[in-house]
């Protein structure tokens, strides 16, 4: 099996300092649709990559080598060190499920409930107002998609602040966000290199509505207050809030203020094509090394089954 394996395994290191200047550099909607499919793209070769190296180990022993129908050794560059490659991937593997199974678990979990609380308040359109004393507002993905606000973020802003909020939040739901959001953590539980890729896309989804709403209400300052004074009304305290049902008070806001403060286009520089390029190009090798690395791969199976020769 050729060592090409190798680099869909290494590739996604490169990814948080990409991720961050391309959310920098790029406009919100196109840098979220780059860094999802480049993360997923990713999270996909390292996951064949390591399934390959569980095969390579188990091809190496007795049991596994008749049941493959092997009539001579499976020969691969690392035949020294193949069976603890193997375990080593399996242990990531089965760390990864076990995280990912955990972390969608309890994301249903949160969805059911955030819905079942919904669906005892009475609605007005795709409204939803919650009696609480804590100020939260959300989009709630689904069908039907809501958008949940509680009675203390009501009572914290004022009615443009409040328009500006229902504006972001319905983005979120118009243009399905929550897939973004569900896709960065699936890539995320695959390597945990693209954790930081995770976070940008969190953070791209949050610039894009912040886009939106800052068109739909005609005021890039007026929606910049609002998100920050729903940010300051909702604290810093930790909230049972599914992780895919975006809201606008999270993320960096200050960052994402001064977004909007700036100007509606971001500043590009000279750079920012070759920002995409890169990031393009690490998913692109990593597709041909998985492709190249499995087609050798099954190569060396078949000589090892003397159907073929080198």
């Amino acid at each position: 099996m050729t060592t090409l394996l190798l680099l869909p395994l290494l590739l996604p290191f490169l990814a948080p300092s990409l991720a961050q200047r391309t959310v920098r550099r790029l406009a919100p909607v196109p840098a979220v649709w780059l860094l999802t499919l480049t993360s997923l793209t990713l999270a996909g070769g390292s996951a064949i990559a390591l399934g390959a190296l569980v095969l390579t180990g188990l091809l190496r022993l007795p049991f596994f080598a008749s049941l493959g129908e092997l009539v001579h050794p499976l020969h691969t560059p690392w035949d020294a060190v193949a069976v603890p490659s193997a375990t080593a991937a399996v242990g990531l593997l089965a760390v990864g499920a076990w995280a990912l199974t955990r972390t969608a678990v309890r994301q249903v979990r949160g969805l059911r409930a955030a819905h079942a609380e919904a669906g005892r308040r009475p609605a007005a359109g795709d409204l939803c107002v919650v009696d609480s004393p804590r100020p939260d507002a959300y989009a709630l993905p689904g069908r039907p998609s809501r958008i949940v606000i509680t009675t203390a973020m009501i009572r914290s802003l004022g009615t443009a602040e409040r328009e500006v909020l229902f504006a972001h939040e319905r983005a979120h739901n118009t243009y399905r966000h929550h897939y973004f959001l569900v896709a960065a953590e699936l890539a995320a539980h695959c390597h945990p290199a693209l954790r930081p890729a995770r976070e940008a896309i969190r953070y791209a989804v949050e610039r894009a509505a912040d886009e939106a709403a800052a068109t739909a209400v005609g005021d890039r300052r007026l929606a910049a207050r609002a998100i920050a004074r729903a940010a300051l009304a909702s604290g810093t305290q930790p909230t049972e809030r599914a992780a895919v049902a975006p809201a606008a008070t999270t993320g960096p806001v200050p960052r994402r203020v001064a977004a909007l403060l700036a100007g509606p286009q971001p500043r590009h520089g000279r750079a920012t094509p070759w920002v995409a390029l890169l990031l393009a190009a690490c998913a692109i090798t990593s597709v041909g090394a998985s492709a190249t690395g499995l087609i050798d791969f099954h190569r060396e199976v078949e000589v090892a089954q003397g159907e073929a020769t080198h």
